[in-house]
């Protein structure tokens, strides 16, 4: 079997494990340029797209997660360094780039986690496309968006609409967008624990002034080193 037929047959049987109201159909769309898009389900507004690997004229509306194994270690190393499910960053890394560390969006959005060039550099992240430091940023930026609104809905909203959007609505935002990325990314990622209280990270770093070492606590993560102590 050729590397190209066993990647379209791939992308079929992914396709055809999800549900889907028209059952295990596969639609086909192509633009002037010859790609070819296969779908679940008929494309009647702007949908996005993941590559093929092996296959660089097709393109499929469900992203395809045999890249998935290769970043495990840095999902559950960045992971634990924040203190956030696995579970969670896994299912934000596959909708938002299919596990593809190449991946960039029509906006400009890079790399695993799709960060947009702005807050990669809020975060300190200098290369994008490398999947250890897009990892670690998004990884970041996503206990920081926890921090601020204390349940995983809102933090997503805020990881796709931006935490203004978030704050104007005081919820999620009404754009489909952003509610179908809700709902994707949390039926992926699975049920998080029962309501309750929000647990507030805390972390602590050091500061050397006039030969004195100063404990500082805060609930953002600081550039340097820290730990995590509560």
């Amino acid at each position: 079997m050729t590397r190209l037929l066993r990647s379209l047959l791939l992308a079929v049987l992914a396709l055809m494990l999800v549900p889907t109201t028209a059952g295990a159909q596969i639609f086909i769309a192509r633009d002037a340029n010859g790609t070819t898009v296969l779908s679940n389900q008929p494309v009647h507004q702007p949908t996005k797209i993941f590559n093929v690997h092996g296959a660089p004229t097709y393109r499929t509306t469900t992203a395809l997660s045999g890249n998935a194994q290769l970043y495990e270690d840095l999902v559950l190393e960045h992971s634990k360094r924040h203190s956030l499910r696995p579970e969670l960053v896994r299912a934000v890394i596959q909708v938002e780039s299919g596990f593809d560390p190449r991946a960039t969006s029509p906006k400009g959005a890079m790399g695993l986690m799709q960060l947009m060039p702005q807050t990669a550099r809020s975060l300190g992240v200098a290369n994008a496309y490398d999947p250890d430091e897009n990892i670690r940023g998004g990884t970041l930026y996503l206990r920081q968006l926890l921090n601020k609104y204390g349940s995983e809905q809102l933090a997503l909203a805020a990881y796709n609409a931006g935490p203004g959007a978030v704050d104007k609505y005081d919820g999620v935002p009404p754009y489909r967008e952003t509610r179908e990325y809700v709902r994707k990314v949390g039926s992926k990622a699975g049920a998080t624990a029962p309501p309750g209280k929000p647990r507030t990270v805390i972390y602590r770093s050091y500061e050397i002034v006039d030969d004195r070492v100063i404990p500082k606590l805060t609930q953002d993560p600081p550039r340097g080193p820290y730990e995590i102590v509560g």
